[in-house]
Order: C-alpha cells, then structure tokens, then sequence
C-alpha cells in the first residue's frame, strides 16, 4: 500500500518533508510511499540514504553508477530504474551506463567462475601484504 503525504500520520509528513527539501523537489517517489506503512523502517531507511549517498570520498555520480550496478545485480527493476535516473541527472552519458553493464556483468561472471573454481586468494592480494 503506497501511503500519499494527505494521509500521512505527521510522522511520515516529517520525513516527506525532509526527503522534499533535501533532493530539492515536491516528488515523493513509490520507494518511500510504500516503506511509510512502517514509519520506523522509513525514518531508519531515509536516514541510511541520507548517510550514505551524500558527497563523501565518492562523488554522487559514483554512487549512483555503484547503485545501478548492483541493482542490476540484484535484479531490482525498480532500483535500476530510479537510479539510472538519479545518474543521468549527475551526468551519466549512455557511454557511461554501457560500459558501466560491461564491467558489471564481466564482475559477475568472474565472480562466479573465481567461486565456482574455488579459487585461493594469492597472498599478493590480501590485505597487508
């Protein structure tokens, strides 16, 4: 059930609230909607977000390209979806997302060849050495 802000108990109006100042926009997508029918989980989540994908070490537009790429990974069509939005509004080029396919499918297939294969981490590539 996606709870719209008319609805909202004022404890879900807050985070709406803050979601609209802080992305700059009066939207509140499906995510959060539906995440608002536990208020607890929502604020826990918002905060997350908050935390997470804020300028850091890594530029947004990296994030969001880290995102998109494990909801691919994950299969999570919503996810893919919002935040190969979220990329092209920081810049991401249609160069950019294939290539961004490329290294994550290649990852994922190395991945599962190098578990498959049951492959011993060489000692040059554990941390420390």
């Amino acid at each position: 059930m996606l709870i719209e802000y008319e609805a909202a108990p004022a404890r879900v109006k807050a985070v709406y609230d803050d979601i609209r100042a802080t992305r700059k926009t009066e939207y509140i997508n499906n995510f959060w909607k539906a995440l608002a029918s536990d208020p607890a989980t929502l604020e826990r989540t918002w905060e997350s977000v908050k935390a997470v994908m804020s300028p850091g070490a890594l530029d947004p537009l990296t994030k969001e390209l880290i995102y998109v790429a494990v909801s691919a990974t994950n299969g999570c069509g919503y996810c893919i979806a919002s935040h190969t939005a979220s990329a092209r509004a920081k810049g991401m080029t249609p160069e950019m997302f294939g290539e961004l396919m490329a290294v994550t499918s290649l990852a994922n297939a190395t991945n599962r060849l190098a578990n498959g294969y049951q492959v011993e981490i060489d000692a040059i590539f554990r941390e420390g050495a």
